[in-house]
């Protein structure tokens, strides 16, 4: 019933070209289509793009309202990340509203999407060392970079998609924003690998 709603399968249950899009993603499936497909990424930077994508990969809860950075100062995030939080928010709370028609209880987006680490991916991603992200945040090195290399696995879901859908801008975008955070120690070899 909530595909059907959706439209990602038609009254004849056969999967739509939205359901297919859906296929190519392998995270938050749901939001991700949708935000695709209501063009939430053509207008936007890649450092944009990977900030609002961070927020299906991040796996960090701060703790605290406010970071601070070493000097006590607070750290304010640009104002572009609020737009960006409000147009995840919108989709989250589109899905919602049909998922409790169609009956789904106590499945809320939101909780599963963690805003902690936008606007160090944001910085990351406009080329900002990994020392100073590092002030931006309380998260541990570790995190962020799991964060920023799941956020390139997405990238490439989404290209995936853009291929299937026959949009070539949206690929490059996608494209963009991997080559933006694609850098540095966060892609760098492991230093327990061993080659032979």
């Amino acid at each position: 019933m909530l595909l059907r709603r959706l439209n990602y399968i038609d009254d004849s249950n056969l999967v739509s070209l939205k359901g297919r899009v859906a296929c190519e993603i392998h995270h938050q499936e749901l939001l991700i289509t949708e935000l695709i497909l209501d063009n939430k990424f053509h207008y936007r930077s890649p450092a944009e793009i990977a900030a609002m994508l961070s927020v299906a990969t991040c796996q960090h809860r701060s703790r605290e309202g406010e970071h601070r950075n070493d000097e006590g100062e607070i750290v304010r995030a640009p104002p572009v990340l609020k737009e960006l939080k409000s147009d995840v928010i919108e989709v989250c709370s589109r899905i919602g509203k049909i998922q409790r028609e169609c009956g789904i209880k106590d499945v809320d987006l939101l909780e599963e999407l963690s805003f902690d680490l936008m606007h160090a991916v944001h910085e990351w991603a406009n080329s900002v060392p990994f020392a100073e992200i590092m002030q931006l945040t309380d998260a541990q090195e570790g995190l962020i970079v799991r964060c920023i290399q799941r956020l390139d696995e997405l990238c490439r879901d989404i290209r995936n998609a853009a291929r299937l859908v026959g949009d070539p801008a949206l690929y490059e975008k996608m494209e963009d924003t991997s080559a933006a955070i694609k850098r540095d120690i966060v892609f760098a070899a492991s230093l327990y690998t061993v080659l032979d």
